[in-house]
């Protein structure tokens, strides 16, 4: 382990004060479910107040986006400081204050490719919680082959007409804004002629149908566009379009990068936010006294622990300008079968009472089924390991 500068730890031991006095106690001795996250936008609703005073905390600090520029809403952390903040969040089990899309994914786009006045326009909105955004990428015929998205855009002078359709839309229907993949330019290559365009969910002719899965519940919709007409303009330079027209590629490439990098991280997560023992003797005392069950726990420990220090020397690169690149289908597909394994172990331990979806332990057959979504989700698996393999290993084709 490397040893702490002075300056970092005088930063560990000021972060983790400010803490301990602007997380509510009632949130950080609360187990954590989906139900108490804090998904911010125009209707949004908190459940309870001290969601809110946690959340308005952070944004006075620039916490909920703490490594973006104070300029844009953040914080302006070093990456080194970042992640002291994030390991004492964990050590003193303060919840995220808010999840959010567009600090996942839209943000690290822009703030990339973006011009000064579209950051200005949607960052601060976005790291106060103000605007919930959703992605536009998949679509019925264009899922792994994402290239192939056919949803078009016609330029018709001072607007776009936008018609198409697209699936797997997480919360579409709650979201304000969507950020979409369309063709503007249906002649060439399918790899060329895609902009990533920007488009409020409240115009004309956008509508959303939820999609319910085995798990029964809905975060999936989809989106359909019917002459939908998108301003080229949101203000002065401020296009509907991030980057250039027709090169909206190399922007979904990038996002897709963070997009799998979020998704591989699930792999360190779990119920509630308890580790995998605690989880385990909450279904049975006496569940790890069982030599198979114990020897799966302890793999996947060790194989979660070795995940993290990965992830970490990613970002650590990440940080000094070298990307992560197609190594991001190394973290998204690792990270989603130590995920899939940790539920499956899950669901052997809790034995018959797993699959009562209301029973003592309700939540996990919908959280096991949810995983399955995870080698779909941001690229297949197979894609994942087809990358791996040509982009990473760099083996030689058939």
């Amino acid at each position: 382990m490397v040893e702490e500068t002075t300056e970092q730890s005088g930063f560990r031991s000021e972060i983790a004060d400010w803490i301990t006095a602007n997380c509510p106690s009632s949130l950080r001795s609360e187990v954590m479910d989906e139900n108490l996250i804090v998904w911010g936008g125009k209707n949004w609703k908190f459940k309870r107040q001290d969601q809110k005073d946690w959340m308005e905390a952070a944004i006075a600090r620039g916490m909920t986006a703490p490594r973006w520029p104070v300029e844009y809403g953040g914080a302006g952390l070093s990456r080194s400081q970042e992640k002291i903040f994030r390991e004492e969040m964990a050590r003193l089990e303060a919840p995220t204050p808010l999840e959010s899309f567009g600090l996942w994914m839209l943000g690290p786009a822009l703030l990339e490719f973006g011009t000064h006045e579209q950051k200005s326009l949607f960052l601060p909105p976005i790291t106060r919680g103000e605007i919930r955004w959703c992605q536009g990428y998949s679509e019925p015929g264009a899922g792994s082959d994402l290239a192939n998205v056919q949803t078009k855009a016609e330029d018709m002078g001072d607007h776009w007409l936008v018609n198409g359709q697209k699936i797997w839309t997480s919360y579409a229907d709650q979201a304000d804004w969507i950020f979409a993949l369309v063709r503007t330019d249906r002649d060439a290559p399918k790899h060329k002629g895609i902009s990533f365009m920007l488009i409020d969910m409240r115009s004309a002719g956008v509508t959303t149908k939820p999609i319910r899965l085995i798990s029964g519940k809905s975060p999936f919709c989809e989106t359909f566009f019917d002459n939908v007409k998108v301003p080229k303009s949101y203000g002065e330079g401020i296009s509907s379009i991030v980057g250039e027209v027709n090169r909206g590629w190399d922007v979904a490439k990038h996002l897709l990068t963070h997009e799998r990098e979020m998704i591989g991280g699930g792999a360190r997560g779990l119920l509630g936010g308890r580790s995998l023992g605690d989880f385990l003797s909450s279904l049975d005392d006496n569940i790890l006294a069982d030599p198979v069950i114990r020897t799966q726990a302890m793999e996947l420990e060790i194989d979660s622990l070795a995940f993290a220090m990965t992830m970490e020397r990613y970002k650590d690169q990440a940080q000094s300008g070298r990307g992560v690149g197609n190594a991001s289908a190394m973290l998204k597909y690792c990270g989603t079968e130590i995920n899939k394994r940790r539920y499956e172990l899950l669901m052997s331990a809790a034995g018959s009472e797993g699959v009562e979806w209301d029973g003592p332990h309700g939540a996990l057959a919908p959280e096991w089924l949810r995983t399955k979504a995870n080698s779909i989700e941001g690229g297949t698996s197979e894609v994942m390991l087809d990358i791996i393999s040509k982009r990473v290993l760099e083996l030689p084709g058939k």
